[in-house]
């Protein structure tokens, strides 16, 4: 399976409302309950309607278009950077699967990645 770095920093965020979010950015994930707003975003193009952010995250995308039948995958990678003390925030999208890891253990999980054989695309 194929891993692609993505070159951009992100940042975590609530913020008050979505009017002030870059819908035309390369990347900007929204999620929205009856509790809160959430965004991702890249951390240049934060919203000035931020109500918490959380700076310093780097991600990286399954490649492909994953079948809704297919069980698993984000789990496995999951479990591997798990075992080996990194977290994630995962962020689907409809045809695939985005993970952030916290810049100072992004190269940690690219190796244990690598290490696993998965293919890392720069």
């Amino acid at each position: 399976m194929e891993i692609k770095k993505i070159h951009q920093e992100f940042s975590v965020c609530q913020v008050e409302d979505y009017s002030l979010v870059n819908l035309d950015s390369e990347y900007s994930f929204i999620g929205k309950t009856d509790e809160e707003k959430s965004l991702v975003c890249i951390t240049s193009e934060i919203p000035s309607n931020v109500i918490q952010r959380d700076d310093g995250w780097k991600a990286l995308r399954i490649q492909g278009v994953l079948e809704f039948s297919l069980i698993g995958i984000l789990s496995k990678i999951a479990a591997i950077l798990a075992d080996n003390n990194i977290s994630i925030f995962a962020v689907s999208t409809y045809n695939t699967d985005y993970f952030l890891i916290k810049k100072e253990n992004y190269e940690k999980a690219i190796k244990t990645l690598e290490n696993a054989d998965y293919k890392i695309i720069p």
